[in-house]
């Protein structure tokens, strides 16, 4: 798709923010230029105006800096959510308001990026500790194992606990993969630390020979 057919396809969502949003007339897309400034023109008509005149082009500059551009539908309803609270600032020449939109649609963008950021840091950050917290073989076995054999390592672990029954898949991952102690999941199970203590050998067990099979 390119920047005009998506241009055309998405600033449809300017006409439903003018119609949903207090106190805004909209007037026609089609008009061929914003009102004309002076005391016979409300706020209202000339942010329409500029909305109708200046929007699609500003819905094309988001669709060329974002990915996918489909994004740029909803980042330009931000725009306007933001424009329309500091529609004080509107400049009474069109130029300048036309320049003026294009300023919070860049800002919008630059939130919109550092957003982005934050978020695949965030995501990094999880990978890197859900990496640390998935147990290796040998803490959930108690066999040691070469380093050369790690590969896939989580994937069999997880098929080979969905084989054990539920009570020995609790008790090795309460264990191992939640770092309670035998006191602890003595507690949670209500059981006794030493039964605790023989079912993870059991379930070690159980495990070991189902990895090793």
């Amino acid at each position: 798709m390119t920047g005009e057919s998506l241009t055309r396809a998405a600033f449809p969502a300017t006409s439903s923010f003018l119609a949903t949003s207090p106190s805004v007339r909209t007037t026609s897309a089609t008009d061929p230029e914003m009102s004309a400034p002076g005391p016979a023109a409300s706020v209202e008509e000339r942010f329409t105006g500029l909305v109708n005149v200046v929007g699609p082009r500003v819905l094309a500059f988001l669709a060329r800096r974002v990915d996918p551009p489909a994004d740029a539908a909803d980042l330009l309803a931000d725009v306007l959510m933001t424009a329309w609270r500091r529609v004080g600032d509107l400049p009474s020449d069109d130029d300048a308001a036309a320049a003026w939109l294009f300023g919070v649609a860049r800002h919008t963008l630059a939130n919109h990026r550092r957003s982005q950021t934050r978020r695949a840091a965030l995501a990094d950050r999880l990978r890197d500790h859900l990496a640390t917290v998935v147990p290796t073989r040998e803490a959930l076995t108690g066999a040691a194992m070469a380093d050369d054999v790690m590969t896939d390592e989580a994937v069999e672990i997880r098929a080979g606990l969905a084989r054990l029954s539920e009570a020995d898949r609790l008790v090795l991952t309460l264990s191992c993969w939640d770092g309670l102690t035998a006191d602890e999941i003595a507690g949670v199970l209500r059981i006794t630390p030493a039964a605790v203590r023989q079912r993870l050998r059991r379930a070690r067990t159980r495990l070991r020979r189902l990895l090793d099979a």
